[in-house]
């Protein structure tokens, strides 16, 4: 069994954001040449997250909606941790919400996914850029 590894780095310029990342994982998994294996996308920080969906915009909008009424920014005094002097209390508890990897299987050199699946990297505290791993581990 082999492995590969790499790192994409994102800078979203604003606070929160949905960014796809399918074409850059596939590229990576042809560039890793592996067949037949697993998948790892993996957020290396604690208020971005990696997930899986749909691409489409009313989805997106409706995650964005729902989020803020679950977590909602403001007022910043609302959570205990913002009283280390962080604004971003809501961001961790979004990223908790939607999660921090994915794993796709790796079928005949390709993701294999089912009907509309795609990779999407999750901001909820932007404006600085941030690390994802991806891991790929097959023959």
């Amino acid at each position: 069994m082999k492995s590969f590894t790499e790192y994409l780095t994102f800078h979203v310029t604003s606070r929160r954001g949905f960014v796809n990342i399918t074409s850059k994982i596939e590229k990576i998994v042809q560039k890793s040449g592996i067949m037949e294996g697993l998948c790892l996308v993996n957020a290396m920080h604690i208020t971005a997250s990696v997930f899986i969906n749909d691409n489409e915009s009313g989805l997106h909008h409706d995650f964005e909606k729902w989020l803020e009424e679950l977590a909602p920014h403001e007022p910043v005094d609302q959570y205990e941790h913002n009283k280390t002097g962080e604004d971003n209390a809501d961001a961790h508890l979004k990223r908790q919400v939607m999660g921090r990897e994915v794993v796709v299987a790796i079928t005949n050199g390709g993701l294999d996914f089912g009907p509309w699946e795609q990779i999407f990297y999750g901001e909820f505290d932007g404006k600085r850029s941030k690390r994802v791993l991806v891991k790929l581990l097959g023959e």
